[in-house]
């Protein structure tokens, strides 16, 4: 039995399959192509990914066989565990280099893992052997989300319009984030510390807040776990009201979402900007929607929201950068992974079972000065925003709101 083996079943043995998991993330790329496959057949049987145990199967039998790994990394790609893909794609593009089938499935398991400087690093070696749909595109994706928007830039001119009508979408959205990030970077820095630029231009969002902890701890403006507060959800409001003001928008309503929490979120915009609330209506404009965490509101309404409608503005109050919501908001208060509303029930604390409304008056009339962190943490006092949204609001609202899958340059600690 291998080492990558006999880890993954002594986890399995123990319960636990995240674990299990984890457990192969040291022989990822270090072990052989056979050893690993083998590995991932237990920990695929166990998960019942039959799929992915079929195709790591046949990979131990053949870790020669460009096809076989092909097929092992595409499973992986497919289960979630993009990670466990990378070495055999590379072993299986080092016997065909010319595999443009491999090539992609390569990149796409990298960039899951969020591994854009070594993405845009392969593309680039081929230089001008690189076709333009979708290599090139991909090598400009890759280097943007890497942090290189000159080297983005540079490789987007090369880049003609598809003359396959489906990437037509995606040829659109990468201009819209490349024109952001232009906008980003005359209002600030755009490098490894600006989490409000590249949030900006990688999602079209306006990042409202950053933490006030662990900014020079791996956090950088993003939150780990939040226990929130009515505070710093009318800090939020506050902040949101400052960008529509700057940015000339003025909605004349507030449309409620369903889920309890997003109309608590709702009614204390409402309370917060002086508008009156509305059911929500995709083709309502010149209204807020606003939603506390968009992976937990109602994802047939979270599918309307990738429309754009004339003046309308989405509002969600904390987005999780690790693991994002289907559509982008406008407007984003905070980043964090993990989260507790103020409202919810948590260690000995009982869940504020009163009505929404009273609630969301808790929440207008909090206190929204900042919280003053542990000292380490970049100031950000409004006239900072104000300056910032008046410099790019020409790209604020522009565009569907795309799912955007890459936290982006800025570095930042995952847990769990």
């Amino acid at each position: 039995m291998t080492t990558a083996t006999h880890d993954v079943r002594r986890s399995l043995k123990a319960g636990d399959l995240p674990g299990a998991v984890r457990a192969l993330r040291p022989h990822a790329e270090t072990a052989s192509p056979a050893d690993l496959a083998k590995a991932t057949r237990v920990l695929a049987d166990a998960a019942g990914f039959t799929d992915l145990a079929l195709a790591a199967k046949t990979a131990a039998k053949k870790p020669r066989d460009p096809q076989a790994l092909y097929d092992f990394g595409y499973a992986c790609v497919e289960r979630g565990v993009s990670f466990l893909a990378v070495a055999p794609l590379r072993h299986a593009l080092a016997i065909r280099p010319d595999s443009r089938k491999l090539l992609a499935e390569l990149v796409a398991a990298l960039e899951d893992g969020h591994r854009h400087v070594e993405a845009a690093a392969l593309l680039a070696a081929r230089g001008e052997r690189l076709p333009a749909w979708p290599e090139t595109y991909l090598l400009v994706h890759n280097t943007l989300c890497a942090g290189d928007f000159d080297g983005a830039r540079a490789a987007a001119i090369r880049l003609p319009a598809p003359e396959d009508a489906t990437w037509l979408g995606a040829h659109g959205r990468q201009r819209r984030m490349l024109g952001r990030a232009e906008l980003a970077r005359a209002a600030g820095p755009l490098d490894a510390r600006d989490l409000r630029g590249w949030h900006f231009a990688l999602t079209g969002a306006l990042l409202g807040t950053l933490s006030p902890y662990g900014y020079d701890a791996g956090m950088t403006g993003r939150y780990a776990f939040l226990g929130d507060s009515h505070a710093l959800v009318r800090r939020g409001l506050d902040r949101l009201a400052l960008a529509l003001a700057v940015a000339g928008q003025r909605p004349t309503t507030v449309s409620l979402l369903p889920g309890r929490a997003d109309r608590i979120l709702g009614l204390a915009a409402a309370g917060v900007l002086g508008l009156p609330v509305v059911p929500y209506d995709p083709a309502r404009p010149d209204t807020v929607v606003a939603s506390y965490d968009l992976r937990a509101s109602d994802p047939e309404l979270v599918h309307t929201l990738r429309t754009r409608t004339t003046g309308q503005v989405l509002h969600e109050h904390l987005t999780c950068w690790t693991d994002p919501p289907p559509v982008s908001a406008d407007s984003s208060a905070l980043l964090c992974q993990y989260a507790v509303a103020p409202w919810a029930a948590h260690g000995d604390r009982p869940a504020d079972e009163r009505p929404e409304e009273d609630v969301a008056r808790d929440v207008v009339d909090a206190d929204p000065a900042p919280d003053e962190g542990d000292g380490r943490t970049p100031a950000d006092p409004d006239e900072a925003l104000r300056t910032y949204v008046a410099a790019v609001a020409p790209g604020w609202l522009g565009g569907a709101r795309d799912h955007a899958r890459s936290p982006g340059p800025v570095p930042g600690s995952r847990f769990g």
